[in-house]
């Protein structure tokens, strides 16, 4: 899919590192019992759950995820299986993890793993979920509505906007999802998908003028 179509400039550029920060929550972490990582089409989550289970901060993973919109199509293995073997290529053991490999999206991920931990025995009271850096709030807003038993805290690849974006996930891709999760975030708590957010006006601001310069591909219609 190309997003050359999409207009890239100075205030284009500012309007979405906004959008960026908004979504980044920066948690400072704890040890807890479980990491959870989140289906994905950006394998560098696989490698931030390595480092943190090698920081100790977790005995145990589970790993969540089918095909979702960007992968179905392009991934030969369902998504919980490739970032799997992105951190076992990382130093994390196979003994200490779980696959679930039919979730398609975030509310799917959440019951399908609830359903495999209970399977395994795997009793969790403060758990770290990893996502892609402005999927943190969304995550964690889903995790704290349909999951609110567990603690949760909230990480991902530490990389700055610039760091993250490359020739696979450029900076007008980017942008066009964080105002569609941003929609998502202001939406999905009258549904009872997530719980309430915050958005400044200096946040909506930056998202209805990246709205106004054509980023729109990623919003759900009739919101």
């Amino acid at each position: 899919m190309s997003f050359d179509h999409l207009p890239w400039d100075e205030s284009i550029d500012q309007a979405a590192r906004k959008l960026w920060d908004y979504h980044r929550l920066n948690h400072p972490l704890e040890p807890a019992d479980l990491i959870l990582i989140l289906g994905s089409h950006d394998l560098r989550v696989g490698d931030r759950a390595a480092e943190l289970f090698h920081e100790n901060m977790a005995p145990r993973l589970c790993f969540t995820g089918g095909y979702g919109n960007w992968t179905r199509g392009h991934f030969e293995r369902p998504e919980a299986e490739m970032i799997a073997e992105r951190a076992i290529a990382c130093g994390v053991p196979a003994s200490v993890l779980i696959k679930e490999p039919r979730a398609s999206n975030t509310g799917e991920n959440i019951q399908f793993s609830k359903e495999l931990l209970a399977q395994h025995g795997w009793q969790v009271q403060r758990a770290i979920a990893i996502q892609k850096p402005y999927m943190e709030r969304r995550a964690w807003a889903s995790l704290c509505c349909q999951w609110p038993e567990v603690q949760w805290q909230v990480t991902s690849p530490q990389m700055s906007f610039d760091d993250y974006c490359h020739s696979a996930l450029p900076p007008r891709m980017v942008a066009e999802v964080m105002v569609g999760d941003l929609q998502r975030i202001m939406a999905y708590p009258k549904l009872g998908y997530q719980t309430e957010q915050p958005v400044s006006d200096e946040v909506h601001l930056a998202y209805s003028y990246l709205i106004e310069r054509g980023f729109v591909g990623h919003l759900m219609h009739g919101s």
